[in-house]
């Protein structure tokens, strides 16, 4: 680098994506570069294209020695990048607890509770990512369990929607509402179970939330387990007492839909449960009569084998 300089190169070039030298040695976590760089007049909180100064790329690769020599050299610690993230929120998704300890202890007018542009707090964040230590400081610095994005989505539903058990867990336990809907309708029980997450939909019932909710659509949990053919989960909902024959906003119950997408185990689960085989659809169909439409040959014989009305007709019967 000296002998670069020494021949007159440009100490505040910008690559395609307009870093200079200063960005990328910032979050490589090279400090004495950074300090080279700034005893040569390299502009401290330059941007991106994405609004990312070294400061932020600091932040995000967890570098606290750059953070400490930026700070020192006067980086202006209110930035944030075109998402709307600061560098608590930087630091907090990519799960950087020393970086976030120095930036709640020695930094001032840093907001715990700061959100982005999509609403979403750093407990959001760290939440959604399965940052578990990152987690427990931030209920530990006294932040808003409950706050909700724009869709409405809690720190919850996010840990519920992507899979992270031990995150989920310590959520649960601080005592927040268990039920809350983002704008969908959701609940974190819905989310986990369409995400196929067994141990969140297991920590979830156990907690005792409640299993009936059903979303803008009338799609209950069972629904979305039924839809992706989620036999485990189904049973754990069916143990919990889930209203196996709840109906969404197409008149269909979890059977229905088990048999419009062909998951021959889910039709047998939900028959072994007692399930009502003559609930009508929009159509008037009964899941009888999808299985008869799609010549699936295999769930009609079990479906007429537990009994069923043969009289039933649907809206298109001649």
């Amino acid at each position: 680098m000296l002998e670069l300089m020494k021949k007159g190169v440009d100490v505040r070039a910008k690559n395609s994506v307009d870093r200079t030298a200063l960005h990328w040695a910032a979050g490589a976590g090279h400090d004495q570069a950074v300090k080279l760089l700034l005893e040569h007049d390299v502009p401290v909180d330059e941007e991106d294209c994405f609004g990312m100064n070294a400061l932020l790329l600091g932040a995000w690769f967890g570098h606290l020695k750059v953070i400490q020599v930026l700070v020192n050299a006067g980086a202006k610690i209110s930035c944030e990048n075109k998402s709307g993230l600061n560098l608590l929120q930087c630091a907090a998704e990519r799960g950087h607890i020393k970086v976030m300890e120095f930036i709640m202890e020695d930094l001032e007018d840093i907001k715990l509770d700061k959100t982005d542009k999509l609403g979403r707090t750093a407990f959001h964040l760290a939440a959604e990512h399965g940052k578990l230590e990152v987690v427990e400081f931030l209920i530990g610095s006294g932040c808003q369990h409950s706050l909700k994005d724009q869709e409405d989505n809690t720190a919850l539903h996010l840990a519920a929607k992507n899979g992270h058990t031990a995150v989920l867990q310590k959520i649960v336990e601080i005592g927040v509402e268990l039920n809350e809907k983002n704008l969908e309708g959701l609940t974190a029980l819905h989310l986990a179970t369409e995400g196929g997450h067994y141990e969140c939909v297991r920590i979830l019932l156990e907690a005792e939330c409640d299993v009936n909710v059903q979303t803008e659509k009338g799609m209950n949990a069972l629904h979305y387990a039924a839809f992706h053919g989620l036999e485990d989960i189904a049973r754990l909902l069916i143990d919990a007492g889930i209203n196996i024959n709840a109906v969404n906003n197409q008149k269909s119950t979890a059977l229905h839909i088990s048999v419009l997408q062909n998951f021959p185990s889910m039709v047998k689960l939900f028959i072994d449960s007692e399930c009502d085989l003559d609930i009508t659809d929009y159509r008037l169909q009964t899941p009888l009569h999808i299985a008869a439409e799609h010549g699936r040959q295999d769930m009609a014989e079990m479906i007429l084998i537990a009994g069923v009305n043969l009289k039933l007709q649907d809206k298109v019967h001649v």
